[in-house]
């Protein structure tokens, strides 16, 4: 039947070319956006996971950066601990050497030791990184060097893990540069032939007050290397792990490009035939007023 008031043909074509249209739209925000969910409404469990790990992995990315300033820190620390444990070496060489030698020469060795010293101190003060100064602290706890290292939920409880660095165990000079690990070889008496002659039995003391400067300094080094591998080994795991939920997030939310733009060429073609249908239905309804013409 036809009819002036209801043209069901037009309906129908307009229907389908607004269906073919939201789709088209649909498939263009995907390839725009590389997203096939990028709002709630494309698929809210999906999007809502997601973007929980989104926010998991920016919270991995700002531990990285904590990681990378602590890595600093102690990275410092180490060159400067190793660089004064040569530089004690050195004292001991110097009072073997002095051994059994008389005053004169006990007065160069202590000028050259005194070099030393001047060095040791510069070497622990100078180990500063970011406003830290591993090597030259009180010694208390509140100086441990604590790097955060991860973060962990559980629904929502959260756990940060860190990385601790002793200030004791790190101690080589004290804030007053008299106490420490080789606080003991600074001492203005530790070596000084300027009075008397020294026995090989005040420079066996020496050597042991050194002996005992080197073993500290040795047990430092190790806890800073302990704490500068556990920082890399977790670096590389918060990198690996970051990577890990990128790709997850990916094969929930992210458009294959491929299939949608083959999707597009289809459409593109489906909305020019319901243009077309369209039109026809249209002009089937101009048909009816040939039946009115003379």
């Amino acid at each position: 039947m036809a009819s002036i008031m209801t043209n069901a043909q037009a309906l129908t074509a307009l229907q389908s070319l607004s269906a073919t249209q939201k789709a088209l739209e649909q498939t263009q925000s995907r390839i725009s956006t590389g997203l096939r969910v990028s709002t709630a409404s494309d698929n809210a469990a999906y999007w809502s996971i997601a973007t929980t790990m989104r926010s998991d992995n920016k919270a991995n990315s700002a531990v990285q950066d904590a990681l990378g300033l602590g890595a600093g820190k102690v990275d410092t620390a180490y060159a400067a601990i190793i660089d004064v444990k040569d530089q004690v070496d050195k004292i001991k060489t110097k009072l073997l050497a002095a051994m059994g030698k008389g005053q004169d020469i006990q007065k160069q060795i202590a000028t050259e030791i005194k070099a030393i010293q001047s060095g040791i101190k510069s070497s622990v003060t100078n180990a500063s990184y970011a406003g830290t100064n591993m090597l030259q602290t009180d010694g208390l706890a509140a100086s441990d060097l604590k790097i955060v290292a991860a973060y962990n939920r559980t629904g929502t409880t959260v756990n940060i893990d860190t990385i601790n660095v002793a200030a004791a165990d790190t101690q080589v000079l004290d804030t007053g540069g008299t106490g420490g690990f080789v606080g003991g070889l600074l001492q203005p008496g530790f070596f000084d032939p300027s009075a008397a002659q020294l026995t090989d039995a005040a420079l066996t003391t020496a050597l042991g007050t050194v002996e005992t400067a080197l073993a500290k300094l040795a047990d430092g080094a190790a806890t800073l290397g302990a704490a500068k591998s556990r920082i890399d080994t977790q670096k590389s795991f918060l990198s690996n792990l970051s990577d890990s939920v990128d790709r997850g997030v990916g094969q929930l939310v992210d458009a294959d490009m491929n299939r949608e733009s083959t999707k597009l060429q289809a459409l593109q073609v489906q909305q020019q035939l319901g243009v077309q249908a369209l039109s026809i239905a249209n002009s089937s309804a101009q048909n009816i007023l040939s039946l009115f013409k003379n």
